[in-house]
């Protein structure tokens, strides 16, 4: 029972992680197309990407995401970790509200709820496998 314990903790921390790093990288991604525009392939265009801190913070963020998500995979069930590794869609729509005032619409609302409650079934099934196992 310790043991489920510390798998539980590793896997919401874990989850937990991902999801941070990678809203990061998607704000970190807005935050440096507003920054680098106009988008014309030039020179000027390719120094102000270079020299904008918002990019290092999106390729920061997708570098430590998928770290953790490789971490993650080696150690936990596939199922609900492939449905947990999209909770940042969820992270993202409620930063995106109150960093850049993005419409949040029902739409929205009713597709993080759904995505929500597909992570917990998922995880819920998975626990009652791991059970059936034991």
């Amino acid at each position: 029972m310790e043991n489920s314990k510390k798998s539980a903790k590793f896997y919401i921390i874990g989850f937990l992680l991902l999801m941070s790093l990678d809203t990061f990288a998607q704000i970190s991604f807005k935050n440096a197309s507003a920054v680098v525009e106009p988008f014309v392939i030039n020179v000027d265009f390719f120094v102000r990407i270079l020299s904008n801190i918002w990019v290092y913070g999106a390729i920061a963020g997708y570098i430590g995401s998928f770290i953790i998500w490789m971490t993650l995979l080696k150690y936990a069930p596939v199922g609900a970790s492939f449905a947990a590794s999209h909770l940042e869609i969820v992270s993202v729509t409620i930063v995106s509200y109150y960093l850049f005032n993005e419409p949040l619409n029902n739409y929205k609302i009713i597709g993080g709820v759904l995505i929500l409650l597909g992570v917990l079934c998922l995880a819920k099934d998975e626990e009652q496998h791991e059970n059936n196992k034991a």
